[in-house]
């Protein structure tokens, strides 16, 4: 039994030492990626290719205009930051695609590299320009922080853990002890990838509000359009069953990552093309919502 335990350690340790450490630009946090970035572009392209040949592109031309416009506008924004701040080799990985999709739902995605849909039916709740600048803020920081990486690496090594699990204590124990094992740990870390998914999403909301506000675009208005978002929503889920924060939440923490944002809207404003980490005694070491042991215990 203690060989048997002792493997399990073993690989399981072997499991998690593969990969590359990385921190996330703009929030420094540090993980672990064990996807490399030509396998993760490969499948993402493949089915971002898939998805637009079944999606009907939008007829309206000003409002497909303005999707491009806002997200290069963006994208130019985040690549001179990142070539700005030591994330140049990252510039590569990007090649930025902006369509608007027929589609009543109030949603957007962003694929790994840069490929991001917005459907139709989130403008009423965009209104504008600076409107859309947060939610193609908010998805371009979801590439840029390599979230689908992240999960899928998480993702890989539960399963391995959980596979082992239950090959030891089936041998050890034997009567099914260890499918009943597996069962119950895959269970417990489906409910804790939503708490992992809440906090990307919470880290995808304070980039995206930088990002905004980088290219030039009022971060402020992020507070209006999470306001519509929630009165138009139906969802009274608990914040804990749910892969997204509360509306609630979001309005709270981006009201809180204002003056920080407002800095980077100010910059932008009189400088439209340096955009670089504000000095270490005025830049917001805390972002509420996403765990980080390297970042100072500082706030404003």
């Amino acid at each position: 039994m203690k060989i048997k335990y002792f493997l399990m350690v073993a690989v399981v340790a072997l499991m998690t030492a593969c990969g590359t450490t990385s921190k996330v630009p703009l929030t420094g946090r540090t993980h672990r990626i064990s996807v490399s970035d030509g396998q993760l572009l490969s499948l993402s392209n493949q089915e971002y290719a898939k998805f637009m040949a079944s999606a009907k592109r939008s007829t309206d031309a000003k409002n497909t205009a303005m999707v491009q416009q806002v997200g290069r506008n963006l994208a130019n924004a985040v690549e001179t930051y990142l070539r700005n701040n030591g994330y140049a080799n990252e510039i590569n990985n990007f090649k930025w695609e902006f369509n608007l999709v027929q589609d009543k739902q109030a949603n957007a995605f962003c694929m790994p590299g840069g490929k991001i849909v917005v459907y139709e039916g989130l403008l009423p709740y965009s209104q504008d320009e600076a409107g859309l600048a947060i939610v193609l803020g908010h998805e371009i920081a979801h590439a840029v922080a390599k979230h689908s990486a992240e999960q899928m690496t998480t993702k890989m090594n539960q399963q391995v853990g959980t596979n082992i699990l239950g090959t030891v204590l089936n041998s050890a124990v034997g009567n099914g002890v260890g499918d009943i094992a597996s069962q119950v740990a895959g269970g417990y870390f489906s409910f804790r990838n939503l708490k992992y998914s809440r906090d990307n999403e919470s880290e995808a909301d304070y980039m995206g509000l930088i990002f905004a506000a980088m290219a030039g675009y009022d971060p402020a208005r992020a507070v209006g359009f999470w306001e519509r978002m929630a009165e138009g929503s139906n969802s009274n889920r608990s914040e804990l069953l749910s892969s997204h924060p509360s509306d609630a939440r979001r309005i709270q923490n981006i009201k809180g990552w204002l003056p920080e944002a407002q800095k980077y809207y100010r910059d932008s404003s009189s400088n439209r093309v340096l955009h670089t980490e504000p000095s270490s005694s005025s830049k917001t070491t805390s972002v509420r919502g996403i765990s980080n042991s390297n970042r100072s215990n500082k706030r404003r």
